[in-house]
């Protein structure tokens, strides 16, 4: 729901009742992962998505009856022949989904507008919401900062609120939204309680080097990606806001130089557009050896082999050298720098996600690649669409919905 965290904070701030219902597993092929939300208030009106149209109506439905009935309930979408039209999860995946009712004056509010206050203003934050245990722990939530200060309780039990805060913080400094199980007296011994942690952190960055026309393409790009996007180039007549409106930072310095002094993480993208060597060698030096989830350069064939004979005589090792995407971006046949934006782009999310480059048609994966979270168990073709209720420690045997007052 922190992807949408915009919106509702100023649902929040106008007073509104609402319901938000957010994908906490997915199994095979969906359209949208963990954390994907949708909201719909008192009036009907309705923000988000939880699976880009498939199961959108009947979640609407299920908000609704939340707002009406005050309680929270985990459901789950899953496909067979019989139900697939009437649902509309014709994709073969399997969607579990936790309905929160969040009327103004409920005692649970004040956690979530704690985390969607901070995710709205771009502040690092996770919040971890039971979604497996005990009926009246469901939906329960805990608004966690970096430095482990907290807001929310889970219930009184001695000892989880804070073994919760600690496994939550892990998962926050990694950036990531996943789930994990953990007993209700906090340790890990026969864990009993199932926790979706949704983290938000500031945006990944896109640095791009090398002010050229091909570069304001990209900036664009990368800004739709949803990355926070550095220019920066050594020759000041080019490195300009005129000439860059939408970069988020427009810097005057040399790339490696500017690299070295800034810090780069397992989601930085490193974009090399300048194709010179005197600039080339020294920042790709640089880059080869820093952490970064995407590291390409621009140029021709001719230039990518004279500049990996540069760069391996100055030291550099195969396995560095292997994390380079050079000639940068896929061949789409792009000509004009919008097309080799788009180009770099599809490489990026592709290395990202662990795509292949492919067409879908000639491509023998799935469409929708495995989150790498918790998978929810499988359900049988016969099953159809199941529904999963809280308290149960085998999520397989579960058919029936369960709905809870949220605290």
């Amino acid at each position: 729901m922190l992807d949408i965290a915009d919106e509702l904070n100023r649902w929040l701030e106008d007073g509104r009742d609402f319901a938000v219902a957010t994908v906490v597993a997915v199994s095979g092929s969906a359209p949208r992962g963990p954390g994907a939300a949708l909201a719909v208030d008192a009036d009907g009106t309705a923000i988000g998505s939880v699976s880009g149209g498939c199961v959108e109506g009947a979640v609407y439905d299920l908000c609704a009856q939340a707002l009406a009935d005050g309680e929270a309930v985990r459901e789950r979408f899953g496909y067979s022949d019989e139900d697939a039209f009437a649902v509309g999860l014709t994709c073969g995946g399997v969607l579990d989904i936790l309905v929160i009712p969040i009327p103004a004056g409920a005692p649970g509010r004040k956690t979530f507008q704690t985390a969607l206050s901070a995710a709205a203003r771009g502040e690092a934050v996770a919040l971890a919401r039971v979604v497996r245990g005990p009926a009246e722990l469901l939906g329960r939530a805990l608004a966690v900062r970096h430095d482990g200060s907290y807001e929310g309780e889970l219930g009184g039990y001695p000892g989880l609120d804070r073994a919760v805060v600690d496994e939550t913080r892990t998962l926050l400094n990694a950036g990531r939204t996943s789930t994990f199980d953990v007993a209700q007296d906090g340790s890990h011994c026969e864990p009993d309680l199932t926790l979706f942690v949704e983290s938000s952190v500031p945006r990944p960055r896109m640095l791009v080097f090398g002010a050229i026309d091909f570069a304001a393409a990209l900036v664009r790009m990368g800004k739709f990606l949803g990355y926070h996007v550095t220019v920066c180039d050594a020759r000041p007549v080019f490195a300009t806001r005129s000439r860059f409106p939408e970069a988020d930072d427009i810097v005057v310095d040399w790339p490696h130089r500017y690299l070295r002094r800034i810090r780069t993480d397992d989601r930085t993208v490193v974009c090399v557009l300048t194709h010179d060597a005197k600039f080339d060698v020294p920042l790709l030096e640089t880059a080869l050896r820093l952490p970064a989830a995407y590291i390409g350069a621009m140029g021709s064939r001719r230039t990518h082999e004279d500049r990996d004979r540069r760069l391996r005589e100055i030291g550099l090792t195969e396995a560095e050298l292997a994390r380079l995407h050079s000639p940068i971006g896929l061949d789409l046949g792009a000509r004009t720098p919008e097309e080799t934006a788009l180009s770099i782009a599809a490489e990026i999310v592709a290395v990202r996600q662990g795509g292949t480059g492919l067409p879908l048609r000639d491509s023998p994966t799935p469409i929708h690649h495995d989150t790498g979270g918790r998978r929810p168990a499988s359900i049988s073709a016969s099953d159809g669409m199941t529904r999963s209720r809280a308290g149960h420690r085998d999520d397989r045997d579960i058919q029936s919905p369960v709905h809870v007052g949220v605290a």
